[in-house]
């Protein structure tokens, strides 16, 4: 076998008695013009000094999570959407797990890069067999008219796409609940960059993993630098103030964290560093 056909890995991690892996559906890119509280140089350098050669790509990470009979999809990428990402049913293969085998998905958010790989080309449920389990807030959010309605152009596809997810899983659809919503995981509300932004703790044997959605977008400048914002907040200051709180809390506790877009290692331990923190990436 020659170097070209070694595939490597998929980045995991054993949290007692689940087995939760970083299943990668590919980037996105998106302008540092987006940032908020940060020049837009500083931003690029910043991207720059950690190794980032192109310094608007965006990593798309889902989570796979397995155990206690339980197959679990935490986000479901972007599925080529915009171009965005896609690789998430081919990376699932490698993961030995097939769509049907998924039972239940757990969502942070319904952005188009957490719920595009949801639908195949048709239109309908890519993961037959899921239950799907979305915040209230979130839910209500993307259903409301009055939002739709005052959405502009971008936005509207966005409020469009999400809702034709809701149907597509209407009948598997649940609400989640505050606090364990299964067994060893439970949720941990992140509001800001949506209403109903919601990240997962996970559980077992005295080992705890922390999966937290969107509270970063551009990790090596988001968590060196928690006030900096991003467009796609619904609420920036509200968002800020919630990045800098988990940050806090995860370096302290020492905690490991997922991100969904943290790099494609998917894994991270946060250090307090001054005012702000750095991050190493652990499996």
């Amino acid at each position: 076998m020659n170097a070209s056909t070694i595939e490597r890995a998929l980045p995991t991690l054993q949290i007692g008695d689940f087995l939760i892996q970083a299943i990668s559906d590919g980037h996105l890119t998106a302008s540092l013009d987006l940032l908020s509280h940060i020049d837009p140089a500083d931003a690029t350098r910043l991207q720059l000094q950690a190794g980032v050669n192109d310094p608007s790509l965006i990593h798309i990470n889902c989570y796979l999570v397995r155990g206690r009979g339980r197959t679990i999809l935490i986000d479901a990428g972007a599925g080529g959407i915009k171009g965005w990402g896609g690789k998430l049913k081919v990376n699932l293969v490698r993961a030995g797990v097939r769509a049907t085998d998924v039972d239940t998905i757990l969502l942070t958010h319904a952005h188009p890069d957490h719920v595009g790989g949801l639908l195949d080309a048709q239109g309908g449920p890519v993961f037959p067999n899921a239950e799907l389990l979305i915040h209230p807030r979130e839910l209500s959010f993307w259903e409301d008219d009055g939002n739709l309605a005052r959405s502009g152009d971008r936005a509207r596809g966005n409020f469009l796409l999400a809702r034709q997810v809701f149907a597509g899983y209407r009948h598997s659809l649940r609400l989640l609940a505050e606090g364990e919503v299964l067994p060893g995981i439970s949720t941990i509300p992140l509001r800001g960059h949506t209403p109903g932004h919601t990240g997962y703790r996970v559980d077992s044997a005295g080992r705890t993993a922390l999966i937290w959605g969107d509270v970063v977008h551009f990790p090596n400048i988001q968590i060196a630098r928690p006030e900096v914002s991003i467009a796609f907040d619904q609420d920036p200051q509200l968002a800020a103030a919630a990045r800098s709180a988990l940050l806090d809390m995860v370096s302290a506790d020492r905690l490991i964290v997922a991100g969904m877009h943290l790099g494609e290692l998917g894994f991270a331990r946060i250090q307090r560093l001054g005012r702000g923190y750095s991050f190493s990436y652990a499996g």
